[in-house]
């Protein structure tokens, strides 16, 4: 793993015979070019038509980089997702009813909302063009997988996940640089995102065929996102959802020049701020995405690279580590450890993926 490079090449300088780090497939999920494929002069116009910004590409010596089946297949269900999720929220700000929103919503129900293992939660790279489209879906699988562990009924998940995705369709409506920005909000900013948020809400018709506590709940999220000063009392349990799950999403976003931050590094984030995150949802994310999982390379705070051996279930910053430098276990479960060392921050490959090293910890197990 260490010695494959990707490398970012943006659409309008692919070039043919270039070979492909990630597989490529239309909106029916059709793969297209599969990993390790060369690009033909017809595949770079089907990567503009698209509307793709770009692909990794690895150099022409370099081995193909691991990837499982579930991450390939998850991928391959977020392409064809956002297609129907720009479709959905497009025909609202028109004015139409969205012929599958709830089609899909059952569909993100079924395939999320009933787990009780972690998953592999990979970001795809971003445009201001696409964010909230892919931003819509990432939040939306977070919220199937959250509401299932905080023990909501059907209809109460079902009502969660359809918030989730159109929590931001306010947003489009905005320039492209503002769909993007989360950090660094003028007040003229802030202002502007948050009438585009309610004029949004306004857009979803009461005579559509969605959950009657939908609006209500994105009206509330809303308030404590943008309107604080406004914020309710009581905040109903879907709205603690999308905070925990739209934070974790936005935080941990690839977007085009700019470096997103780690899995860790939004844990610790969420974890600072129990007035704005429910602490009891952020503890279900910990249990829903794999973030520091056998086989994951780490930085510690003593300057050591290791590689994560065991999961703790309780904590999950709290692994137990070999140390390569020192081939010393590092159980940081054990506090007098753990106050010496700790996880840094988790080691990633260039298209944002966790580093994992399942030859050496074979070899070592």
């Amino acid at each position: 793993m260490e010695g494959v490079t990707l490398i970012y090449v943006k659409s309008e300088d692919l070039k043919v015979g270039m070979r492909l780090a990630r597989p490529i497939y239309n909106k029916k999920g059709i793969l297209l070019y599969g990993r390790n494929d060369k690009i033909t002069r017809q595949g770079i116009e089907s990567v503009k038509n698209f509307g793709l910004i770009g692909l990794y590409i690895l150099e022409p010596a370099e081995p193909l980089p691991p990837m499982s089946e579930e991450e390939m297949e998850f991928e391959r269900f977020q392409t064809m997702a956002v297609f129907v999720i720009r479709d959905n929220l497009d025909s609202i700000m028109q004015g139409q009813e969205p012929e599958s929103l709830m089609q899909q919503t059952d569909e993100l129900v079924r395939r999320f909302g009933n787990l009780n293992h972690r998953i592999n939660f990979n970001q795809n790279l971003r445009s201001p063009e696409d964010y909230i489209y892919k931003h819509a879906l990432n939040v939306a699988i977070l919220a199937a997988l959250l509401s299932h562990r905080a023990g909501f009924t059907i209809i109460e998940q079902t009502e969660v996940v359809v918030a989730a995705l159109l929590h931001d369709i306010g947003k489009l409506s905005l320039p492209a640089e503002l769909r993007s920005k989360s950090d660094n909000l003028t007040d003229e900013d802030r202002n502007a995102v948050a009438r585009a948020v309610i004029l949004g809400i306004d857009k979803i018709s009461d005579a559509f065929n969605l959950p009657a506590g939908v609006k209500g709940t994105l009206m509330q999220l809303c308030q404590l996102q943008y309107l604080p000063e406004n914020a309710p009392d009581r905040i109903f349990k879907g709205v603690k959802v999308l905070m925990v799950a739209n934070a974790y999403d936005e935080y941990t976003a690839m977007q085009l020049d700019m470096n997103p931050h780690t899995e860790v590094e939004a844990i610790r984030m969420l974890q600072s701020a129990p007035e704005l995150y429910d602490q009891k949802m952020v503890k279900n994310l910990m249990d829903c995405v794999k973030i520091l999982y056998p086989g994951v390379c780490v930085e510690l705070t003593n300057s050591e690279r290791g590689l994560v051996l065991r999961e703790n279930e309780n904590d999950i910053l709290r692994p137990m580590v070999l140390g390569f430098n020192t081939n010393e276990i590092y159980d940081l479960d054990v506090g007098s450890v753990f106050k010496e060392i700790q996880i840094k921050d988790i080691m990633k490959t260039m298209d944002n993926r966790i580093k994992v090293d399942p030859e050496r910890l074979k070899e070592y197990m």
